[in-house]
């Protein structure tokens, strides 16, 4: 039985099922052992040992630790950008937009919190392709978020630079937050809640001074 895999399924696997549940539990096993420092220290043969099956079995699953690591990114990464995104759909007025982008940031920072640990972990040390993965993602939450912002009647006169500005500030407003969370004990509510209520200022600040540049 493979221990990172979870709970047991009654009946047998097939034999796609079984490698499935390998391949998560070596993604879950990494995310454990790298809960304290970078992937890069963590080894290949500490990862198989956690799940159970010899090191040679990993190359049937992953190319090397560092694909292993982008896997995570992706992992850590698409769920967001589509609920963000879809908090964007339906041409929504901007407060609504601020509020919900940072209700839907904090859900999912507590739905898969080791992720988020990961990403604040990597995104400035250890392995470089995961390093630069990282940057990858937010380039595309800012493209995407520019795309959007150009659609909003104050903003279709805008140059494509000044929107990638802006998409840019709000971005990093975000990462700030999720820092601000991930470093917040699980117990103190309070502290999150005004976490949540810094973020949606800043949020308003940028937005509010961003339509007064586009009035210069």
């Amino acid at each position: 039985m493979v221990r990172g895999a979870g709970a047991e399924v009654e009946g047998p696997l097939t034999r796609a099922e079984r490698k499935e549940r390998t391949r998560q539990a070596l993604l879950d096993a990494a995310l454990r052992l790298s809960a304290e420092h970078t992937l890069a220290a963590v080894s290949l043969r500490h990862i198989t040992r956690e799940v159970g099956i010899v090191p040679t079995a990993f190359y049937r699953h992953f190319e090397s630790v560092e694909q292993l690591g982008l896997e995570l990114v992706d992992a850590s990464f698409a769920s967001l950008r589509a609920m963000i995104r879809a908090v964007r759909a339906g041409d929504p007025a901007i407060d609504a937009i601020v509020r919900n982008s940072v209700e839907v940031l904090v859900e999912h920072v507590h739905a898969q919190r080791p992720h988020f640990q990961f990403i604040a972990r990597e995104r400035f040390g250890g392995l470089t392709p995961v390093r630069e993965a990282i940057g990858h993602q937010l380039q595309l939450f800012e493209r995407e978020l520019a795309t959007d912002l150009a659609r909003l009647p104050t903003m279709d006169t805008w140059s494509s630079d000044d929107l990638h500005v802006l998409a840019n500030l709000i971005v990093h407003a975000m990462v700030a937050t999720v820092e601000q969370l991930l470093a917040t004990p699980d117990n103190r509510r309070d502290l999150e809640q005004e976490i949540m209520r810094t973020a949606r200022r800043q949020l308003q600040m940028i937005i509010v001074g961003a339509a007064n540049w586009g009035a210069r």
